[in-house]
Order: structure tokens, then sequence, then C-alpha cells
């Protein structure tokens, strides 16, 4: 099928510090774009995969599950690894669980993590009711356009596959139970009002990792796709702020770029 208008994955060759970013369930790579291309313009190598199912149809995501989201992002950060000196991974939602994952099992060869309104579980009746629902409903009503922003849409699924929200379901338990594995310096970025993922979520996550540097910051002006929301600059901003702080090449570069 072809990709969505917008959607596709996006790279950058740039210097010996790279950045893998990760999107969230039913969206895709356009959510992120933005904030992939600030930090290419400062410097950095950047990786935005589309995540298998994700940014065609609907449909094709009944087809994947949690294991070939994750799949595909650890291939990316290890491309990564191979010819960066330090890697740092960001996520928003479900990327954000994606980017925890990846923190837990990767360890020290992933520098740092950001994580914007990340995911930690599957909330109200859809949380006991998804694994028999899987098999009588297909599709359930679409998560895409939480933005506060007038005139600004996400690219995303109109449906969510149910098949693919239970797998959803087990992967954030997973991810839930890894927490204290984490152990990176760790910026948290989250919307008080986001009506996709509660801010019990982030208060959860904080509360499980067992990284002692970290910083939370209030996302008071977006809802939950904040990357292309009104605090969409202080995102990028903060993030770039972060690795500069390990890798001062990048601060210096940052500090001269434009735009």
């Amino acid at each position: 099928m072809p990709v969505l208008p917008g959607a596709e994955p996006y790279r950058h060759e740039g210097g010996e510090v790279g950045v893998l970013l990760c999107h969230g369930f039913t969206g895709s790579p356009q959510s992120l774009r933005p904030w992939a291309e600030y930090l290419a313009e400062r410097g950095l190598t950047v990786s935005l995969p589309l995540l298998p199912g994700h940014g065609t149809r609907w449909q094709d995501m009944q087809l994947t599950g949690w294991q070939d989201w994750y799949a595909e992002v650890d291939r990316e950060l290890r491309e990564l690894l191979a010819r960066c000196s330090q890697v740092f991974v960001f996520g928003l939602s479900m990327g954000g669980a994606l980017t925890l994952r990846l923190a837990a099992k990767h360890g020290d060869a992933v520098r740092g993590i950001v994580v914007v309104n990340p995911a930690n579980k599957v909330h109200g009746v859809a949380s006991v009711a998804l694994p028999v629902l899987r098999h009588f409903v297909r599709t359930a009503p679409g998560l895409a356009h939480d933005i506060a922003r007038p005139g600004t849409t996400e690219v995303g699924y109109e449906r969510v596959p149910v098949r693919a929200a239970h797998s959803l379901r087990n992967f954030l338990r997973l991810v839930d139970s890894e927490l204290p594995q984490v152990t990176q310096p760790m910026v948290l970025l989250h919307s008080p009002e986001d009506h996709v993922v509660p801010p019990s979520d982030s208060a959860r996550i904080l509360g499980r990792v067992s990284s002692t540097d970290v910083k939370e910051v209030l996302l008071e002006q977006s809802y939950h796709v904040a990357t292309l929301d009104h605090d969409a600059e202080r995102i990028f901003e903060e993030s770039h702020a972060f690795v500069g702080r390990f890798a001062p090449s990048v601060a210096t570069k940052g500090s001269s770029a434009g735009g």
C-alpha cells in the first residue's frame, strides 16, 4: 500500500551524535517530522522510522503487533549505534513506551531519553474488554488529532484496529514491568490536558524508573500531540539542550543554527 502523504520515514546523516525518534500508536512520522528536522538542522544524525502497519490504512495495522513495532525501532537503534558515538532516543505517546523499553534493554548504549506524553497503560473499560472484543469487533474510533492549535492536524488513522489495541495493551504492561531497568538521564514532558493519555501515566513512569537525572516539564498549552502543538518549540529546545549537556559539540552548533 502507498504511504499516506506526510507519513514517510525521515533520515538525516549528520554528525557523531544520533537521535532515534519513535512515533505513536496509529500515528506516523508526520507527528515528529518538525522535531526531527529541527535536530537535523543542528547537525545531528536523525532517524525517524515508520512503524509497521502505520501510515497506510488501518487494515494493514490489523496484521501487526507490538513485536513488529518494537523490532523496527530496535533495528534503527542498532544502526545508529554502529555509526554514532552517542545515541539518544525520543518518543511520543506509544513511541515513549518504545523509547523506555529500548532504554531498559540497551542500557548504557542509550545515552539519554526524552519522552512526550508517554503511554503507560490502556485505561477504562477497554483494558478489561479488549481480550474478548478483539474476537468480535474489528475497529474502534480513532485517537488522532488531539491538538489544541487551530488548523493543525495529525496524519493518523480514523479507526483503531482492536486486535492491534490488544497488542498495545500487552506491550504497555510489559514496559511497566521493565521501568525499574531504565537508568538513563531522562526528560519527560507532558500535557496536563491530554485526551488520549492521562497525566497519571507520566506520574507512574516517573515513580518507577531508576533514573536519577530526571527533568519533568509541563506543556500547559498543548494536548496529546504536543510535538505539533503550541509547545512544540519548547519540546525541540529542551531536547536539544538535553543532548548538548552530554555532547558539547552539539550545544555549540545549536547556538549558531538558524531557524
